[in-house]
């Protein structure tokens, strides 16, 4: 099936536009430009700029679930008017998706992951399982444990691990994990580079969680945060992802190919969260862990 003229093939999941609602990402990015309402439908009329070529897009929004709005953006009032009544997500994000500013849930077709998720959630056996499912992802195989502070340590020395090796693969020398929240920037500059990486990467998270309705304060390792739940998600690509981006960063900078630690990173997780179709597997991640079919009927 080829793309409607006038969507943004392949951005952030969203291949094509007429694919029934509850089978897709349905995930739109749009930067540089303003959004509208012109009979009935979105316009939105695009500058130049790295993803998008100038002119004016027509965008069904019968096929969108979310709108990412990125830097440059405007929309009128008319837009948040005709997405509310029909169930379209709008997010103010960063480049990339890279930071999530906002999202409001105006209103989600379906409660198929939320009611899931509040089950397991209140049931303390299926909430243990859940985390052990968690765990069983980053380790590759299920642990016997059954502790969440046993599975807690044992992941905290696979991430020790993790870190030393990823550093040694890129070049850079590791002292250790050292994070001071009063002061970040205190810290050598892989800390500070892992500590902008993750900083991405919970965005991604907090977009995927936004756009299936799941529950962000329901974590099922991580508790009290405001962002448990997303930040159990994250956690699923701290090694795959997260590290190698920061060490990444830093071998560049070291490597004068970057001036800026944080604004080469920020670019950089931008295009491999594109090209990694990062969002959109974490939401197929959080549908898998629940266990939620939600290929077939509208929403």
């Amino acid at each position: 099936m080829s793309p409607t003229p006038g969507l943004m093939h392949g951005r952030l999941g969203l291949a094509a536009s007429r694919i029934p609602h509850a089978d897709r990402h349905g995930l739109l990015w749009l930067e540089y430009g303003k959004l509208s309402v012109e009979d009935g439908t979105l316009r939105f009329i695009a500058a130049q700029s790295e993803t998008l070529d100038a002119g004016d897009h027509a965008i069904p929004y019968q096929a969108v679930s979310m709108i990412l709005l990125g830097p440059g953006t405007s929309l009128t009032q008319d837009v948040l008017r005709l997405c509310a009544r029909h169930g379209t997500l709008i997010a103010a994000v960063g480049e990339g998706g890279v930071k999530s500013y906002t999202a409001p849930p105006m209103g989600q077709g379906r409660s198929d992951v939320a009611r899931a998720h509040a089950a397991r959630w209140a049931d303390p056996r299926q909430r243990l399982d859940t985390a052990r499912r968690l765990y069983a992802w980053r380790f590759g195989r299920v642990l016997p444990h059954r502790d969440i502070e046993t599975l807690r340590g044992i992941e905290g020395a696979r991430i020790k691990e993790s870190y030393r090796l990823v550093a040694h693969r890129f070049g850079i020398e590791w002292r250790g994990r050292r994070y001071d929240r009063a002061n970040p920037n205190a810290a050598d500059l892989p800390n500070q580079a892992l500590n902008h990486a993750a900083t991405f990467v919970e965005a991604a998270a907090d977009l995927a969680v936004a756009a299936v309705g799941a529950l962000p304060p329901l974590g099922f390792i991580h508790e009290d945060s405001s962002n448990a739940f997303t930040l159990d998600l994250a956690d699923l690509y701290r090694v795959d992802i997260t590290m190698p981006l920061a060490f990444a960063a830093v071998r560049a900078l070291q490597d004068g190919k970057i001036d800026n630690l944080e604004r080469g990173l920020r670019k950089q997780a931008a295009r491999s969260f594109r090209q990694q179709k990062l969002i959109p597997r974490m939401i197929d991640q959080v549908r898998k862990l629940f266990d939620v079919d939600d290929s077939g009927g509208d929403a």
